[in-house]
C-alpha cells in the first residue's frame, strides 16, 4: 500500500506545538498550505510553529470558538488532546470529546479527518503478551499522572463515529502507540532516566509496548487520512515490533555506557501490557520504515549528540 505524501492540499493540524504534531507539521508544510491552532501556552511555541511556514490561529478547544478558522480544509489532523494530571473529568470531556464534536462539525467538508486516539482506550487484558486488535474491548485504563485521559479518549472515539455517520465526514481514528523522536516520547523520557543516573519505573515485566517513529508517523499519515471512511476507520498507529522497556533500556545502555535501573512499581488497574497488532494499518501504510533499534540509536544520536556526559541537545518538548 501507498504511504505517498500529501500535496497541494489545505490542512488543518490541532496542537501542532506538540511531540507528534511539530514534526509532521513541518513535513506536510513543505508540499501544502498547512494551519494549526492550539492556546500556544508555551513561550515561543507559536513562533516555533510558525518557522516552519505553518498559519497558526490562537484556539482554546475548551472554548471551541473557530470563528478565525476557515472551513475550507481539504483535511483534518485532531492530535490535540487534554492530557495531564487534572482530575476534572468535565474540563476532559469539553476538550477531547465536546470540542472534537465542533471541530469536526466546523471542517465536514474536508476530504476526510483524522482522529488521534490512544492505546490507552483498550481494557487491561491478563496476558501482557496479547497484543491489542481494534476488535478488542474498551475499558478504562489508569494511566499514572493522567487521571481522566482514557475515558475521555473513549468518549473522544464515539464522537467522533458520530460525526462521520452525521456529516457523511470520511474519518479514522487512529490509537496511537509509543510515539517518539528526539522530541519526546516514553523511550525519550526513560533514555533521559538513564543518562542522569535515575531509577526507570515500569508498571508491570513484561509490559510490550509498539513504539513508532516519527518518520513512520510523517510516511504513514496520508495513507490513513485516505483510508477514512464512513462509518469510521479504526486503526492502531504503532510499530511493527513489539519490546519491552526492559529490552530497550538494556539496549540504551550500551549506547550510553550506563547501567539502567530499571524497577517495577506496579499501578493498580492500568494495562499490564501496550502492544498492538498492527496487522491492519500495515494493509493501510505498508510496513513501517524505521526498525526499533535503528530509532532508537537514532533518538540517542540526535537527543545527546555529544554524548551523554553533555547532556541532552536543547530539544524542545511542548505538550501537544
Amino acid at each position: 500500500m501507498t504511504t505517498d505524501r500529501l500535496v497541494d492540499e489545505k490542512i488543518l493540524v490541532t496542537g501542532p506545538a506538540g511531540q507528534i504534531a511539530a514534526p509532521l507539521c513541518k513535513y506536510l508544510a513543505a508540499d501544502n498550505e498547512v494551519w494549526g491552532i492550539a492556546r500556544f501556552s508555551v513561550p515561543g511555541s507559536r513562533e516555533e510553529v510558525e518557522a516552519m511556514g505553518v498559519t497558526t490561529r490562537v484556539v482554546d478547544l475548551g472554548e471551541a470558538d473557530f470563528r478565525e478558522v476557515p472551513d475550507d480544509f481539504t483535511y483534518v489532523l485532531h492530535l490535540a488532546a487534554a492530557i495531564g494530571p487534572s482530575t476534572d473529568y468535565d474540563l476532559s470531556l469539553r476538550v477531547n470529546a465536546e470540542a472534537t464534536g465542533l471541530l469536526l462539525e466546523h471542517c465536514r467538508k474536508a476530504k476526510a479527518a483524522l482522529v488521534m486516539s490512544t492505546a490507552s482506550v483498550y481494557k487491561p487484558k491478563t496476558d501482557p503478551l496479547d497484543p491489542y486488535k481494534e476488535t478488542d474491548a474498551l475499558g478504562e485504563a489508569v494511566l499514572p499522572g493522567t487521571p481522566t485521559y482514557s475515558v475521555t479518549k473513549i468518549a473522544e472515539e464515539a464522537v467522533a463515529r458520530y460525526c462521520a455517520r452525521s456529516f457523511g465526514l470520511p474519518v479514522t481514528i487512529a490509537r496511537m502507540n509509543a510515539a517518539y523522536s528526539s522530541r519526546g516520547g516514553l523511550p525519550a523520557y526513560h533514555l533521559d532516566s538513564i543518562v542522569a543516573g535515575e531509577t526507570v519505573y515500569i508498571r508491570h515485566d513484561p509490559c510490550p509496548y509498539s513504539p513508532i517513529h516519527q518518520d513512520d508517523i510523517n510516511a504513514q499519515a496520508a495513507a490513513l487520512l485516505r483510508a477514512a471512511s464512513v462509518p469510521a476507520t479504526i486503526v492502531n498507529w504503532c510499530g511493527d515490533e513489539a519490546v519491552t522497556p526492559k529490552e530497550w533500556c538494556a539496549y540504551f545502555g550500551e549506547l550510553t555506557g550506563r547501567t539502567p535501573d530499571v524497577q517495577v512499581r506496579e499501578v493498580p488497574g492500568s494495562q499490564i501490557g501496550a502492544s498492538q497488532d498492527p496487522t491492519k494499518r500495515r494493509s493501510i501504510t505498508g510496513p513501517c520504515k524505521v526498525t526499533w533499534k535503528e530509532g532508537f540509536r537514532r533518538l540517542y544520536e540526535e537527543r545527546y549528540p555529544n554524548g551523554p556526559d553533555a547532556g541532552p541537545a536543547g530539544m524542545t518538548n511542548h505538550l501537544r
